[in-house]
């Protein structure tokens, strides 16, 4: 579509408002709108946004980043593609945005730019990404001042499902008529914890797709009376939520799957396997971009079919990357890779590119994952002496340990460029300051409403 077309679509909608929607490097989704009468014009020149906001950590504390302060601006420049009527909220529109610097170049700090130049340089190899999240969420009433699940129903249970029926089916539709195809849906194992997923799309689209279900999901849930949080652990005694990554990568065409291999044991390609090698050669750095939070190591436990290992294996919920078993009929299209270590704190448009840097890092070194990384057993279940004789590390235990695992990878870090590496280290480390000075109820308060 071209602005005209929007400005037409939107008017004749009823739109008041178009939002234009980015992910900051906190993983808060954050927007500025304009009114229908002046959408023309500001298709033309953008939207004006302080640099600082890129420097504002997810609890509105401006970090010391160089060129990030009170002086200076950026654009916000929606794409024309994203153009969504919010069926929630029919006054209301939403785009995706860019940050464009005043001499109208892709500004640096910007994490979709981020991941749009990963996208290029794996089509400069001839490789189409393809990606899923797989987002699990806590619905919650506010009792006096504390939040209290919807329910207590077991994993997998009808009784959960059909607590929240109407919730759940309003969400269903919600997402259809953006676009988002609903794949499943179930009560998951925490008490008023939910997963729904939605169909794969391009990398990009995917992240997109991801901002919009999260914006999609809390305020549906709150039309119906619900806190919907994505926190990656809302409570300290039942189950994280996370968001696990499903990718697999095609030919440029986007006919062939270059992951697969009928001859292979787990039908997987020598492409396949180096991007493994080059997962979890960076792991223990890709789970700052990942699992970014404070609350984010409070889920990322051992046992906790979170994963908190380096290795993989085929339908292993506790490997870092598992390789799922196949559709009947449907070999070839099926066969994706899943990264565990990933939760709904993350910035989606950083957690792919740093996910798709890792294992082109892989395929263009031609990286194969050593033999010991492959298990078919919980890695917890095995002794210190056993892991260390595979090889086999333990992913960080808190944000400290993976903000220095980052610092020190260059691979990621020249990935992410300067300006955007400078201001999300500088985010985390402030976030890290701030929570390790409060208790635990302070810190799950303050995840479970911000996500």
């Amino acid at each position: 579509m071209d602005s005209s077309e929007i400005v037409k679509k939107a008017t004749e909608a009823g739109v008041q408002l178009i939002f234009f929607l980015y992910c900051d490097n906190g993983g808060i989704i954050r927007g500025k709108s304009t009114h229908v009468s002046s959408l023309a014009k500001r298709l033309e020149t953008g939207i004006g946004l302080t640099r600082a906001m890129q420097a504002m950590s997810d609890m509105d504390r401006l970090q010391t980043v160089a060129g990030m302060g009170p002086v200076g601006e950026i654009r916000l420049v929606p794409d024309l593609e994203t153009f969504t009527v919010l069926p929630y909220a029919p006054k209301r529109a939403v785009m995706l945005a860019d940050m464009v610097a005043l001499d109208r170049v892709p500004w640096g700090a910007c994490p979709r730019g981020f991941l749009k130049r990963m996208v290029a340089r794996a089509a400069a190899r001839g490789l189409r990404f393809q990606a899923a999240f797989e987002p699990e969420w806590t619905l919650a009433r506010k009792e006096g001042a504390s939040f209290v699940p919807c329910d207590q129903s077991l994993c997998f249970s009808t009784i959960g499902a059909n607590t929240v029926l109407p919730v759940i089916d309003d969400i269903v539709a919600t997402l259809g008529a953006q676009g988002l195809q609903v794949e499943q849906y179930y009560a998951e194992l925490g008490h008023g914890q939910q997963e729904l997923s939605v169909r794969f799309a391009d990398a990009l689209r995917a992240a997109d797709n991801h901002v919009l279900y999260r914006e999609t999901v809390r305020n549906v849930a709150w039309q119906h009376g619900f806190y919907a949080s994505f926190a990656p652990k809302p409570f300290a005694d039942q189950a994280g939520n996370g968001c696990h990554i499903h990718f697999s990568v095609w030919d440029a065409a986007g006919e062939r799957n270059l992951f697969y291999d009928r001859q292979d044991a787990y039908s997987l390609s020598q492409t396949g396997y180096s991007f493994i090698a080059g997962v979890l050669e960076h792991l223990s750095a890709l789970v700052a971009l990942t699992c970014p939070s404070v609350n984010s190591y409070r889920r990322l436990q051992p046992r906790s079919w979170s994963s908190a290992f380096t290795c993989y294996g085929p339908d292993n919920r506790e490997a870092a990357l598992r390789i799922p078993s196949l559709f009947w009929g449907d070999e070839e299209a099926s066969v994706n890779l899943e990264l565990k270590p990933s939760d709904s704190s993350a910035n989606p448009y950083i957690a792919l590119g740093g996910l798709i840097a890792a294992g082109l890092d892989g395929v263009e070194t031609e990286l194969l994952p050593k033999k010991n990384h492959l298990v078919d057993v919980d890695p917890a279940t095995l002794t210190l002496e056993e892991l260390e004789q595979q090889g086999i590390q333990r992913l960080p235990a808190n944000l400290a340990e993976a903000i220095g695992a980052l610092e020190r990878d260059e691979v990621l870090t020249e990935a992410l460029g300067s300006d955007l590496a400078r201001s999300y280290l500088a985010i985390r480390r402030g976030d890290l300051e701030l929570f390790s000075t409060r208790d635990e109820a302070f810190e799950l308060d303050h995840h479970f409403y911000k996500y």
